[in-house]
């Protein structure tokens, strides 16, 4: 999303406006009543299949705020094969993002029904207050507000959420997401891919990755990082197998390429920014990563073109 969309955001027109009028709710007054306008579906949320959910509720509470329930288990792809687990930050940012597709298919009007693009992400998680997971899931709460929001013609260009994670009832995680409509078939960049023989995939440990199929980047025959996924159709990063990478998949290249590049643990890590240009090809884009105070930042280009920027902060030692 650009300024000058964000210089058109509507704050003057109320939200009621805009949004699809909302079902009866239950009675506040009745604990046992089912707010059945709150409860998501696989379905609802165009999710390949019910294992993807991983927000089970949102109910507006205001003009453009909102309470919801997530559940997350332990044995999501993404977490280590491990007794307990400290759940993996792409899980925050695959929630926001179904989140986010909640609010445009319930509240917002649009012009079409498919899932507008996440165009930017920017995770921050609180050390030492995320949940540890030893059973088979855990519940957290969120708090979700809608921002940014440009309306053209009717139907919303773009908006922004942010999402607040609690457990325990304090705040582990915040999580904001850039969203615009699709922009259509722009034509995608084609990176150098090296040879296949050329390729070097590094080890899961290296890169804060749980098993082979989660790691996302290799190295060519002179040594340039490149983004290429192990599992072309990763159910989390790349579900459907598309013919370019998704933002979140970006986000955890960046994080990759940075934890290889320091030789920091998984642990380490306690932000994570992504801003998508234009589209990033399926695989063969390079990355490069620049540290600085506090984290590091990486540029990721297609035939020469900038396509995707980046930052991950790291706890300081």
């Amino acid at each position: 999303m650009n300024s000058a969309a964000h210089g058109a955001v509507l704050a003057a027109e109320p939200f009621d406006i805009l949004a699809r009028p909302p079902r009866d709710t239950p009675s506040q007054s009745d604990p046992t009543a089912v707010d059945a306008d709150a409860v998501l579906t696989w379905h609802a949320l165009g999710l390949e299949t019910m294992s993807s959910l991983l927000v089970l509720s949102l109910r507006r509470l205001g003009d453009r705020s909102f309470e919801g329930r997530c559940q997350w288990p332990r044995t999501h792809p993404l977490n280590e094969r491990t007794t307990t687990v400290a759940h993996h930050p792409l899980i925050v940012v695959e929630s926001t993002r179904q989140l986010a597709v909640a609010v445009q298919r319930r509240h917002l009007p649009t012009a079409t029904e498919a899932d507008y693009e996440v165009l930017s992400v920017s995770l921050g998680l609180l050390p030492g207050c995320a949940p540890m997971e030893s059973g088979s899931a855990t519940d957290v709460a969120v708090r979700l507000t809608l921002s940014d929001l440009v309306v053209r013609a009717g139907s919303a260009v773009s908006f922004r959420v942010t999402a607040e994670y609690l457990y325990a009832g304090r705040i582990f995680a915040t999580c904001v997401m850039g969203c615009a409509a699709p922009l259509g078939d722009e034509p995608q960049p084609t990176g150098a891919v090296p040879p296949v023989p050329g390729l070097l995939h590094p080890a899961p440990a290296a890169v804060g990755a749980a098993a082979a199929p989660d790691v996302l980047l290799a190295r060519g025959p002179h040594g340039r990082l490149v983004i290429v996924p192990r599992d072309p159709a990763h159910p989390v990063l790349l579900p459907g197998r598309p013919s370019r990478l998704t933002t979140a998949a970006v986000l955890e290249a960046g994080r990759q390429a940075v934890l290889l590049s320091c030789g920091m643990t998984a642990r380490a890590v306690v932000g994570l920014r992504t801003d998508v240009r234009s589209p990033v090809p399926d695989r063969g884009a390079e990355i490069d990563v620049a540290f600085e105070a506090g984290g590091a930042r990486y540029v990721v280009t297609a035939a020469g073109r900038v396509v995707a920027t980046g930052a991950v902060g790291l706890l300081r030692t």
